[in-house]
């Protein structure tokens, strides 16, 4: 696969799975929750700004800062919530702030 046809398949892979995200409905009861010190909603807001300005034009140095910082955060909450549901949200988080990172490392030749 050349270059070019691997950035066209993380690109449409990064938007469908984004569309996804969009449609699910945050999970019930964990509005106003921390675990570990993160804010749940915070980080999903963060999350989602992210993926939109980097599916909307690209990341600035801010923007990949933040990414790292809920890259982080996810990495952290994630083995700690006990309910499926949201287990699932913050893993597709995850999935979708990794997916938008991988596009700013350079490629292995």
């Amino acid at each position: 696969m050349t270059e070019g046809m691997r950035e066209q398949h993380h690109d449409g892979q990064l938007r469908r799975l984004w569309e996804e995200h969009r449609r699910a409905r945050f999970p019930p009861g964990f509005r106003g929750v921390d675990v570990e010190g993160v804010d749940l909603v915070m980080l999903d807001a963060d999350v989602a700004g992210v993926v939109h300005r980097e599916l909307d034009g690209g990341l600035d140095d801010q923007g990949l800062a933040v990414l790292w910082w809920c890259i982080a955060g996810l990495d952290k909450v994630l083995p700690l919530i006990d309910d499926e549901y949201c287990a699932s949200y913050y893993g597709r988080l995850r999935t979708l702030a990794r997916l938008t990172a991988a596009r700013h490392l350079p490629a292995a030749s």
